[in-house]
């Protein structure tokens, strides 16, 4: 009995061992087969790169390192370009009027609304006239009164004057009536002052505007009572729209370019809501101001404008042009192609040989996306518009013709199309045989391990130098039952 159990015990450890055995080595072969599997993948990636177009090493004939780089660049242009000075202004009103009450009273009625267009001459408010109106009939009233008075004077002294004559009466008493005359006269004039002011303060009971324009927000509303004097808020505010006036500054050191083209015909002045945007009024230089500004060392000039359509207002900030002269054949070029340097501007010049080379500029004046190059470009110089990173002074380009990318990947055409294509095939060609070739061993085994034992056994005997292990193989024909 003791012994049937040790020769078990021996069966036992003998069994566990061997599958201890065969799962070491299965592992090993497995670990074997996805080694070859990733080399089989980084294979199979660069044939598919290969039939994408992209240079394969000893295949193809691809655009070697040494091509021109593919650049996108304009010819400079020459053209009449305008003589700018270009200057922030404020809009402001020709004629500005503060409407105020001239009489004390309650204001009854407001005959416009907040905002609205005057004329000169219409009603704005009404004030309570009763009380003027009381003092205008009371005043003409003695008005009569001093009248009827100087014509009995006047009748009085032309009866005594034939008895004068026939000396009938005195001098002293003809010239008492005479004198009552001329004092009746006066009171008769003092009257009809006194009447006229009366009624002047009566026409002042109604509120009319001094002139035409836009009025502002009324600052008094009706029912309120208001008085002639005192400095308080006015009534409204009426600003003259068309024409208008803009005020701006330029530096004393534009002032002489401006004065010599003052009296030019050519000259005017623009206002812009936007600096690269259309002009939205255009006058004249109408005001220079006779002194510099010691704090800013800039001059205040205005210029009048119509603005009939009211597109500025009044306080409102404008961008200001002033058009000197225009210059007839001025070198322009883009902006994207002017790049700034530590030793200033320059552009990337494409000489007669395609070949790139820095070329430093002075720039005379921008007008919106376009620069008036002074010096350092001539008209019909090739520059380049968009910089590419590998772009190198020196270097070999080639100008797009707005079909083709910029790089060293992208194809020609033209005469070098069919060389481009037949590389293409090339290494399409290439994809596909590589394609046809047999599977590699990690490849098969795996393809085995689908199938039956008999099958993989016989592949793997065939095919020995494909084997995932020589030593992994010997061993697994040896422990199969």
């Amino acid at each position: 009995m003791k012994r049937l159990s040790m020769v078990g015990l021996f069966a036992v450890l003998a069994g566990l061992a061997g599958g201890g055995y065969w799962y070491w080595q299965k592992s090993a072969a497995d670990a074997a087969g996805k080694g070859k599997a990733a080399l089989a993948e980084g294979k199979s990636a660069e044939g598919a790169e290969g039939k994408g177009g992209k240079q394969v090493k000893g295949k193809g004939k691809g655009k070697g390192k040494g091509a021109p780089l593919v650049v996108k660049a304009v010819r400079a242009t020459v053209k009449p370009m305008p003589v700018l000075i270009e200057a922030t202004g404020t809009v402001e009103p020709e004629n500005t009027v503060q409407v105020r009450a001239q009489v004390s009273g309650v204001l009854q009625s407001v005959m416009f609304k907040e905002g609205d267009r005057v004329k000169a001459g219409q009603q704005l408010f009404q004030i309570d006239q009763r009380a003027l109106q009381a003092q205008h009939n009371q005043a003409l009233a003695a008005l009569a009164r001093d009248r009827a008075l100087l014509e009995n004077a006047r009748a009085q002294q032309t009866r005594l004057e034939p008895l004068l004559k026939r000396e009938f009466i005195t001098r002293q008493e003809y010239d008492v009536a005479v004198t009552s005359v001329k004092s009746l006269e006066a009171t008769l004039q003092a009257g009809q002052a006194a009447a006229e002011q009366v009624r002047i303060q009566l026409d002042y009971a109604r509120v009319r505007a001094p002139i035409s324009g836009r009025t502002g927000a009324m600052s008094v509303k009706g029912g309120n009572l208001v008085q002639a004097a005192g400095g308080g808020a006015p009534l409204v505010t009426i600003n003259s729209m068309d024409p208008i006036l803009v005020a701006f500054s330029v530096p004393e050191r534009q002032l002489g370019q401006i004065r010599r083209h003052q009296r030019d015909k050519e000259m005017r002045v623009e206002i812009l809501n936007e600096r690269t945007g259309t002009a939205q009024a255009t006058g004249g230089l109408v005001f220079v101001d006779n002194t510099v500004t010691q704090q800013t060392g800039t001059v205040l000039l205005k210029t009048r404008v119509s603005n009939e359509k009211e597109r500025i207002w009044p306080g409102q900030f404008v961008n200001v042009r002033i058009v000197l002269t225009v210059e007839p054949e001025a070198v322009v070029v883009p902006e994207a192609a002017v790049q700034p340097g530590q030793e200033g501007p320059f552009v990337y010049l494409i000489d007669a040989e395609s070949r790139v080379r820095v070329q430093p500029v002075k720039i005379s004046r921008q007008i919106g996306g376009e620069v008036v190059i002074e010096s350092g470009v001539s008209g019909g110089d090739q520059v380049i518009v968009e910089i590419p990173q590998a772009l190198t002074p020196g270097g070999r380009v080639r100008v797009s013709d707005g079909t083709e990318g910029a790089g060293e990947g992208g194809g020609k055409k033209g005469k070098k199309g069919k060389k481009g294509k037949k590389s293409g095939e090339a290494s399409e060609a290439g994809a596909e045989g590589a394609a046809a070739q047999p599977k590699p061993a990690a490849e098969q085994a795996a393809d085995g391990e689908a199938k039956p034992d008999g099958e993989a056994k016989k592949r793997k005997g065939k095919k020995k130098d494909e084997a995932p292990a020589p030593d992994a193989e010997s061993t697994t024909k040896g422990a199969a039952p």
